[in-house]
């Protein structure tokens, strides 16, 4: 389970060699965002394509492909998203612009979106009422999410009506039981927790398992690379201390 690559090629080859050593990866999934403030869009994409992959929309690749208006963005990101759009090939833009915006695996129990439910590429997972939303539109036990950058598991309210959240640590093995759960597997090209590693996680669908992992990279690199090619320097500073 990925999310929030946005462009950055070191932090996602990191992540890939982390998961394969770990298990074979049957599916990869990337819950949108794949482009955006980073320096490799093309790059990711001919990675991830190498893998069986299902993935949704995130709005960083709706507006790198013109499909809504980058004035919605901050300065700095709307900058970071026209840069990428001018370099996208024509294979990548057209990989983007099919990305459904909610993606359901049956086998896996499991809905998946960049935001939420309700608002599938903007809405952001941080308030109980956007959960308590989330939990009556869901149609399966589970559901993954992106979009804010901080891996969250939060549990379905109990009898008593109060929202369970937390956030996973390293290496933390989550077990999949009765009670329905909305997931965030964390970014992995701009961690937003303080924490500069990339983030993913491991859904194991036999042992009904999720792994949280934390996974070091060649920030340098990726900043170099944004040096070069002009991007912000905030976008580019904020990689070192994850947020």
């Amino acid at each position: 389970m990925l999310s929030d690559i946005h462009a950055n090629l070191a932090a996602l080859e990191a992540v890939l060699k982390h998961a394969e050593a770990r298990k074979g990866l049957d599916l990869v999934w990337s819950l949108g965002d794949f482009v955006g403030y980073g320096p490799q869009p093309n790059e990711i994409l001919e990675l991830l394509r190498r893998y069986p992959l299902a993935g949704v929309a995130g709005n960083h690749d709706r507006a790198a492909t013109g499909a809504i208006d980058r004035s919605e963005f901050n300065d700095d990101a709307a900058i970071a998203n026209a840069w990428n759009a001018r370099r996208l090939s024509e294979e990548s833009t057209a990989f983007l612009r099919d990305l459904p915006e909610v993606l359901l695996d049956p086998a896996a129990r499991a809905v998946c979106c960049h935001g939420s439910l309700r608002f599938p590429i903007w809405e952001y997972m941080y308030s109980d009422e956007a959960a308590v939303a989330q939990f009556e539109r869901m149609s399966t036990p589970y559901s993954f999410v992106g979009h804010t950058h901080v891996p969250l598991v939060i549990e379905e309210p109990d009898a008593s009506g109060e929202i369970d959240a937390f956030q996973p640590e390293d290496g933390e093995l989550v077990q999949l039981g009765e009670r329905r759960l909305i997931l965030n597997p964390g970014s992995v090209g701009q961690p937003r927790d303080h924490d500069s590693r990339a983030a993913y996680a491991l859904l194991d669908t036999e042992a009904r398992t999720v792994t949280f992992s934390r996974v070091p990279y060649a920030i340098e690199k990726t900043q170099m690379l944004m040096r070069e090619a002009g991007l912000p320097p905030r976008l580019i500073a904020r990689l070192r201390v994850g947020r």
